[in-house]
């Protein structure tokens, strides 16, 4: 994958991206991540691509003891100093830190649980990400990766895609076709069966994308990401102008703009 298409952002993008994207899209997917994952008190937990944090944030709660995370402990992991930065300020009990997916800096066998939500598409090396999740698991322990399901069957994000192509090419659209790259959910299960895993579930679950508005929505979709370098500040006022119709579909009488964004959780376990 381009570098360009993997994901980073900048400081000022994660501040935008906790501010924005994360309850506009993926504050609603930590509980059921977690749920997938059986996390529970006492747990050891690795969040993988972390982000800004907002997954790790709901395990910490989970392995707490009397609302401390003495009764376990959780590590957030990603490559972006600038999501970490952000992480850090919100979370400090949480342990963050720097690392690739590729190359988990961790012993065998020292999670109890791993988890990730919508990181692997961007990993370098998908597969050998999986295999290094799959080895810091101890035995019995439970892998829950979360990936966007296929960019059609999220009708907002294709007909922002769609725009951004019709007004700068596709280089620029495709920083939002991206994160849809694993939406076939038997392409992904064939994933996890490479990195070994033999028993694994993925299921498709229903989401919604929910922004204040047209005007915050592309914003977000911009500053808060990869595309934060590539539309210069005449292009976002194009684009901002051009999006006010032909997003217009997506926005209610109030403003407000929704619309739907399943998702596809895949788990599985190391055997015991």
């Amino acid at each position: 994958m381009q570098d360009d298409l993997k994901g980073q952002v900048t400081r000022g993008a994660a501040e935008i991206y906790e501010e924005f994207f994360v309850p506009a899209l993926f504050r609603q997917w930590a509980p059921a991540v977690a749920d997938a994952a059986g996390i529970r008190a006492g747990q050891r937990v690795l969040d993988v691509a972390c982000g800004t944090g907002v997954l790790a944030r709901e395990a910490a709660a989970r392995v707490a003891a009397s609302g401390s995370v003495a009764g376990g402990s959780v590590v957030g992991l990603d490559r972006n100093e600038g999501m970490l930065a952000m992480a850090r300020r919100i979370a400090p009990a949480v342990e963050w830190q720097a690392g690739r997916a590729e190359q988990l800096p961790f012993p065998d066998g020292s999670f109890d649980a791993v988890v990730s939500q919508f990181g692997l598409m961007f990993f370098d090396d998908r597969a050998q990400a999986v295999r290094e999740m799959r080895r810091v698991l101890k035995p019995g322990g439970r892998l829950a990766v979360a990936v966007w399901a296929a960019l059609e069957n999220s009708p907002g994000y294709a007909a922002m895609a769609a725009l951004l192509e019709r007004l700068f090419g596709a280089r620029i659209a495709g920083e939002l076709h991206a994160p849809f790259a694993l939406g076939n959910a038997g392409a992904l299960r064939a994933l996890f069966a490479e990195a070994g895993f033999s028993d694994i579930k993925v299921a498709t679950h229903a989401g919604t994308a929910q922004f204040p508005s047209i005007e915050a929505w592309v914003r977000t979709d911009v500053k808060g990401w990869t595309l934060a370098d590539r539309i210069d500040d005449d292009q976002y006022a194009l684009l901002q102008r051009e999006a006010s119709i032909a997003l217009r579909p997506f926005a209610k009488a109030n403003g407000e703009v929704v619309f739907d964004a399943p998702a596809h959780i895949a788990v599985a376990e190391r055997p015991a």
